[in-house]
């Protein structure tokens, strides 16, 4: 056993799987009272250090001592962005049937799923400081990405582990459940009742509750740093993430097919939509109008409809047929394919990346963009891969193209998807918080790609996301969900 004064220390660590080890064999010392932030860019190995720290990889060298008696599993719990699969095992039939209310009966509630723990008074107090009572009565597929992460939250401290490893824990939250949640952990670290380790890709994310900071990159730890000091190191904050402009300036956008420019009048208009499951509303007589090279940020909280919406548009939720909607001058219903629809449009949500399991080499998910298929079931031509790698190019991916999706960071299979976005050319593409899980850099080259993309003609844009500070220069509309009153 550790000393008592020390939680957890790795010495000299190297995992059995060669595939799996840091560049230089990590040691890390996390002390009594210590909170912590990982902090470095997409696939650096702040995910891996999480594992090691969790005995979830077989060692060939080193150890990682516990300083306290007790499992590891009950002592370390761990969210990560992919515990929805933890929920049920429908996996991509479940981001494919969530709009389809006959196909969800044997889906559980969040309240069946919380049963065992919401006994005490505490729990429940916990539930109401986080506003996840009024989630109890829905049925988790119908939970957003924001929603989803709430809950995980909140049932992970029902167990009350001795530490608590955070993925991004921000990310997907709009404002007032990010206040919450600082708030929280602030309040369960001040008791001493939890120590923190949290990963993240964004020094901007590290809360004031933090007093340490690990610094990771390309599979080394750096120098342990305290909390204010790090966030001073302006080059060492550099270095971790640097970005060059004029380098996604000077790199034109790949020539997709040729393809006209779209003349279309409406992209979409939505006429007092009304969306009902069983005795829900979820969207109530929405009126909606974008046209033909509009750019508009589409805002509002968690749970407030913005996935439901975004699913008319896209032509998966079947309830368009039962509301006055029209796509691309053309009324819904009146002939079209699901198919001729979604060739006009790129489409990018944290849902489909949660239910998104094609376990093939990165540049098939990149090319199945051009069938709108999850994965590819179809082969592209020779022209469509150069245009694919292209892309891969652009994002800075292109080393990744042969490396299996599901082995990936959550970071470089966002990448992954965001240039699946954009490989047919769309006229219409829909980023639903495009940047989620991206470190800095890649958030700022995500961006600078998205405006050069929209200053195309007739390009048109609907923009989601809970940082506004993260919305593209070229947006220049808005449309607010207010949300159950």
């Amino acid at each position: 056993m550790c000393s008592e004064k020390r939680t957890i220390t790795l010495t000299n660590v190297v995992p059995r799987f060669a595939e799996m080890r840091f560049k230089e064999a990590p040691s890390w010392t996390i002390k009594e009272g210590e909170q912590w932030a990982v902090v470095g860019p997409n696939g650096a190995g702040k995910t891996l250090l999480a594992d090691i720290l969790q005995k979830k990889l077989a060692l060939k060298e080193g150890s990682v001592c516990l300083g306290s008696e007790g499992k590891i599993s009950e002592q370390i719990k761990n969210i990560t962005f992919k515990d929805i699969y933890s929920l049920t095992d429908c996996r991509n039939a479940y981001y494919q049937q969530r709009w389809h209310s006959t196909e969800i009966d044997q889906i559980p509630t969040v309240e069946e799923l919380l049963s065992e723990e919401l006994s005490g008074k505490e729990q429940k107090e916990l539930l109401t400081l986080f506003h996840v009572t009024d989630l109890l009565p829905k049925k988790v597929i119908f939970l957003s990405s924001g929603e989803l992460r709430k809950f995980f939250i909140v049932r992970t401290l029902l167990y009350k582990p001795k530490i608590l490893i955070l993925d991004n824990p921000f990310i997907g939250l709009d404002s007032a459940s990010r206040i919450v949640l600082k708030a929280l952990l602030q309040q369960i670290v001040l008791l001493k009742e939890l120590q923190l380790i949290l990963l993240v890709s964004d020094p901007q994310d590290i809360p004031e509750m933090i007093t340490d900071v690990l610094p990771v990159i390309e599979r080394r730890c750096m120098a342990p740093m305290k909390r204010d000091d790090f966030l001073a190191d302006k080059r060492l904050i550099s270095t971790l993430f640097p970005f060059d402009s004029t380098a996604v300036d000077e790199l034109p956008l790949p020539v997709s097919p040729l393809k006209e420019v779209s003349t279309h009048q409406v992209t979409f208009r939505m006429e007092n939509v009304s969306i009902r499951y069983g005795d829900r509303t979820i969207l109530d007589r929405l009126s909606w109008e974008v046209r033909n090279g509009e750019k508009w940020a589409l805002s509002g909280p968690n749970g407030s409809g913005k996935s439901t919406l975004l699913s008319l548009i896209y032509a998966d939720n079947p309830q368009a047929y039962a509301n006055t909607l029209s796509l691309f001058d053309r009324k819904r219903g009146t002939g079209e394919s699901i198919w001729e629809i979604k060739k006009r449009i790129g489409y990018i949500s944290p849902e489909m990346h949660l239910y998104y399991k094609e376990n093939v080499p990165a540049i098939r998910i990149v090319g199945s963009g051009f069938f709108d298929s999850i994965g590819l079931h179809r082969k592209c031509s020779k022209e469509q891969e150069f245009i694919a790698l292209q892309w891969m190019d652009l994002f800075g991916i292109t080393h990744l193209k042969e490396r299996l999706f599901l082995t990936l960071s959550s970071g470089e299979q966002r990448l992954v998807l965001l240039a699946r976005v954009f490989v047919k050319n769309p006229d219409l593409i829909i980023l639903d918080e495009p940047l989620h899980g991206l470190d800095l850099s890649n958030k700022k080259k995500v961006t600078a790609i998205i405006e050069q993309f929209c200053n195309r003609p007739g390009k048109t844009l609907i923009y989601v996301t809970h940082y506004p500070q993260e919305l593209s220069a070229c947006v220049n509309n808005s449309f607010e969900l207010k949300g159950s009153s």
